[in-house]
């Protein structure tokens, strides 16, 4: 029987903008971060795609705050949107200036 883990490895959606293109989109590796996230494999995690870790935190966040209404929840929101952007800009930049 497969685990869900096995089971999110064989069907991972494949990148258009990769496929048409030739090169990465900003979210290329993201799937692959999150399923060695699963495993464990926090390193390699944010090896493959730095901007998981912070996203994810962004969504929680997000999501919680809606619940409690935090007093500065839409500050904090702000700042790691910011954050998270930064880090997924970087990490494009920094993917296409490797393959060239």
């Amino acid at each position: 029987m497969l685990t869900i883990i096995e089971w999110l490895e064989k069907h991972q959606l494949p990148c258009f903008y990769k496929k048409y293109l030739g090169i990465e989109c900003p979210g290329c590796g993201m799937q692959t971060a999150f399923i060695e996230l699963l495993k464990g494999h926090l390193m390699k995690s944010l090896e493959v795609y730095p901007a998981l870790i912070p996203m994810m935190w962004l969504i929680i966040y997000l999501i919680a705050h809606i619940i409690f209404k935090f007093k500065n929840g839409a500050k904090i929101l702000k700042y790691s949107y910011i954050f998270t952007i930064f880090i997924v800009l970087i990490n494009y930049i920094y993917k296409i200036i490797k393959f060239i």
